[in-house]
């Protein structure tokens, strides 16, 4: 489902109760919904050009052998630059994608996540998967939403650069994910493409089965990542970022776990944390 905000809703930072109500149906039953027009162009426009600049350093390192990012051909783990110019709280505080993982979530919810996956030109494509098993495996039913993936890329997302493939309504579904588990959900709930204007934040349920697929355009498609987890998910770590950001991240409904510190932080080559 794509939910488009108005210009009233985006001055008030809050939808209206039948949006809303329409954005959290959607997760519950879909899996995803895409919230169009929350996010200002010209901050894209910035961030982009920041993290092409970083891709061309990782895509350089990987050349010389010096790291490695990413699991399939093309597909790196690159996180945003965690300082000023390049922070911004309609990115990484957005009142709007909030209302919604809050809706779903509930009251004292927290980012546990600040990352990204960069999709580059002639990519190959990822087998199928989710970021993380279900909480209680055991049970022969899904249960309730714990964690929220909310993804934004600083340019439109299409089929041709590459937009990721999802299966709806595979965050309800137990068991391994093999073979004969895929086959016997496709008839179901086939597969699609999430497309996204420029400007949206992609929300979903991070149990959803989806893959990376190849990007055939001959631009960069970035992918910002952030994980909205529910108040009594255990918190293993802080986000760092550097001092200065502080007030980007000011929300009466969404902790940052944030850490601010003095200096630069290392983000392109340091360890990362992954959410699965």
């Amino acid at each position: 489902m794509h939910i488009s905000i108005t210009a009233a809703e985006r001055t008030a930072e809050r939808m209206c109760a039948d949006k809303l109500a329409q954005a959290a149906e959607a997760i519950r039953k879909s899996g995803y919904v895409v919230i169009e027009d929350i996010i200002d162009h010209d901050h894209l426009d910035i961030l982009r050009q920041k993290m092409t600049e970083d891709t061309q350093q990782i895509v350089a390192a990987q050349e010389q052998g010096d790291t490695v990012s990413g699991w399939k051909k093309g597909h790196l783990q690159q996180r945003p630059p965690p300082n000023l110019p390049y922070i911004f709280r309609d990115i990484v505080a957005n009142p709007l994608a909030i209302q919604v993982t809050q809706e779903v979530l509930g009251e004292g919810l927290f980012n546990s996540f600040y990352s990204g996956n960069t999709n580059l030109p002639g990519s190959e494509e990822q087998p199928l998967h989710r970021d993380t098993y279900p909480l209680w495996p055991g049970w022969d039913q899904a249960h309730p939403a714990s964690t929220l993936v909310v993804n934004i890329s600083p340019i439109e997302v299409h089929e041709h650069n590459g937009s990721t493939e999802i299966w709806p309504g595979s965050h309800r579904v137990v068991g391994e994910l093999t073979n004969a588990l895929i086959e016997k959900q496709r008839p179901h709930t086939p597969p699609l493409r999430v497309d996204a204007k420029k400007g949206s934040a992609v929300i979903r349920d991070i149990r959803l089965w989806h893959r990376g697929v190849p990007n055939e355009a001959d631009e960069i498609r970035h992918m910002i990542a952030m994980v909205h987890q529910i108040s009594w998910f255990r918190r293993v770590h802080t986000l760092p970022f550097q001092r200065g950001c502080e007030q980007e991240f000011v929300s009466d409904y969404l902790d940052a776990n944030a850490e601010f510190v003095e200096g630069p932080v290392e983000y392109l080559f340091g360890p990362f944390i992954n959410h699965s």
